[in-house]
């Protein structure tokens, strides 16, 4: 079946694919292109496997809140580069995988390679494979969150940093102005502060613990601290753990934007000024990429794999 370069264009634009792909996909396909679709893919899994080594570094992370269904995601994908991460195809995929998260409730990752992508017939693992040979890059889901209830969300530098704080509501007053103001506040906080619990309450006994432990140790190298009598060392050690707290939880930090409160006032004043009844029961922070070591062999890999090596 002879194939013309109408062919060759419509089916670069239905996959993506390399002008000179096509046409070796179409030629394959004796012109058949439905065919060709599968050969290409089927060239798309072999890259896939080829890059699966490649370290994804980059990439992306997206906080996305589904307001009609009161269901928040964050997200974290990956790539080699952070050029990809910018890339406009790479992003629409990123937001189609948040709504199929969404939508399914996924348990987790693995699970969700076999859901339909959201918008699509593909999978989403057959969408990511099919990304590899549109993009060329390896990439991956590396984790998820979602949580059902109010949510407010915050990217920080287009997906460096990605933040989702869940709230306790008794009422509606999550859909006033004010309360997405001060939500995206409490956010945006959660990003610059890197709070690692909640509240002091919620911190486990082991970590209070090994910070007495720390504080006891530095005290006695204190020589005015050597004659302290028991009640007042215990005196001293309590306001260390409450500064402790103010640190590392983040109702107890000072709100950024105003210092003269913690972030716990700041989240009961907006309740009283709406006259509504919600408090912070949590929150997530991804840092894109966190714990992953880059790799600075990737480029040479990939002229390698330009070179057939």
């Amino acid at each position: 079946m002879a194939f013309t370069a109408k062919d060759v264009q419509a089916l670069r634009e239905k996959t993506g694919a390399g002008m000179m792909d096509c046409k070796k996909a179409l030629t394959e396909a004796d012109g058949d292109m439905d065919k060709a679709v599968d050969v290409l893919r089927e060239r798309g899994l072999a890259l896939a496997t080829k890059k699966a080594g490649r370290v994804a570094a980059e990439g992306v992370v997206l906080a996305y809140n589904d307001e009609e269904k009161n269901i928040g995601v964050l997200v974290e994908v990956n790539s080699e580069t952070d050029f990809v991460a910018k890339n406009e195809k790479f992003q629409n995929l990123v937001l189609d995988v948040a709504k199929t998260i969404v939508n399914e409730n996924p348990a987790d990752v693995d699970a969700l390679l076999t859901l339909k992508l959201a918008g699509s017939e593909d999978t989403v693992q057959e969408a990511f494979q099919n990304a590899v040979l549109s993009i060329g890059e390896n990439m991956k889901i590396r984790r998820f969150v979602r949580h059902e209830g109010v949510v407010s969300t915050y990217i920080h530098a287009g997906g460096s940093v990605g933040v989702m704080v869940t709230f306790d509501c008794a009422d509606e007053s999550y859909k006033a102005d004010a309360f997405k103001a001060m939500g995206k506040d409490v956010a945006m906080q959660v990003a610059a502060m890197n709070p690692q619990y909640l509240e002091g309450a919620t911190v486990p006994a082991d970590v209070i613990d090994h910070e007495k432990g720390i504080m006891i140790a530095q005290m006695k190298e204190d020589p005015k601290m050597a004659n302290k009598p028991e009640k007042v060392m215990e005196g001293i050690i309590a306001g260390k753990i409450n500064k402790f707290f103010k640190e590392v939880c983040l109702l107890d930090q000072a709100f950024v934007k105003d210092d003269s409160v913690n972030v716990r006032t700041y989240v009961a004043n907006t309740a009283k000024e709406l006259g509504g009844a919600f408090t912070v029961s949590g929150f997530y922070r991804f840092a894109k990429g966190e714990g992953l070591a880059k790799r600075e062999d990737n480029f040479a890999d990939e002229v390698a794999s330009m070179m057939g090596k």
